[in-house]
């Protein structure tokens, strides 16, 4: 099981959004990790990093992208530069790195990607975040059915907040006072359970338990 996930470093727009790209490979049980470099406004350095990620490997059985940006506050104080850098980091990079992974990958693989409860419940004072991952989960509807026919899954994970300290690090504001985040090692072996059993969705029950679900809803 191959799975990439990054994080980015805030920048202006006039300077790239990089990071390194950690590619984290499972093999037997033994778990490896490979790092590539990466622009979120460059789409071209996305398919790079799954392209070379595939031949360095020798195939992928899945992509997942776990990376992204947040910011907080009113509309009108985000502002268009942060929106459109919410957008870039969000949506159009994870969608890059998923259109070159559909021209590598095989029946019976799999593309998935962290989407969140904000794609289907749009929070106050996040309206451009829940935007762009409210874009992510409609662009991963459409191509699950898109790649159905091909034998290729798409699974959408949608936990509740996770303690990583994602919220800490946001592009603008500062996060209002959020519930204690769940463990994120929970969720990622829920991930490759998820991907084993070619379900479509993977959501926070009411104690905060990763379900796997075949079919999204």
């Amino acid at each position: 099981m191959r799975a990439s996930a990054s994080e980015t470093t805030p920048r202006s727009r006039s300077a790239p959004v990089r990071s390194d790209a950690v590619v984290i490979v499972v093999l037997s049980g033994t778990w490896l990790g490979l790092c590539c470099r990466l622009d979120a406004y460059d789409p071209g350095s996305c398919a790079q990093a799954v392209e070379h990620t595939s031949a360095l490997l020798g195939g992928l059985d899945a992509v997942v992208v776990a990376f992204g940006s947040v910011a907080f506050g009113t509309a009108e104080e985000v502002g268009d530069e942060v929106a459109e850098h919410l957008m870039a980091v969000n949506y159009l990079a994870p969608a890059a790195f998923f259109r070159a992974a559909l021209g590598v990958l095989k029946p019976g693989s799999a593309i998935a990607a962290v989407t969140g409860v904000v794609a289907e419940r749009p929070q106050p004072r996040m309206a451009d975040y829940s935007a762009s991952k409210a874009a992510l989960r409609a662009w991963l509807d459409a191509v699950r059915r898109e790649a159905r026919g091909a034998g290729i899954g798409v699974l959408d994970i949608r936990p509740r907040q996770q303690d990583t300290g994602f919220a800490d690090r946001p592009e603008a504001g500062t996060a209002p006072p959020l519930p204690r985040g769940g463990d994120p090692r929970r969720v990622a072996v829920a991930v490759v359970d998820a991907l084993a059993a070619d379900a479509e969705l993977l959501r926070s029950g009411p104690d905060g338990t990763p379900i796997v679900e075949r079919r999204a809803r």
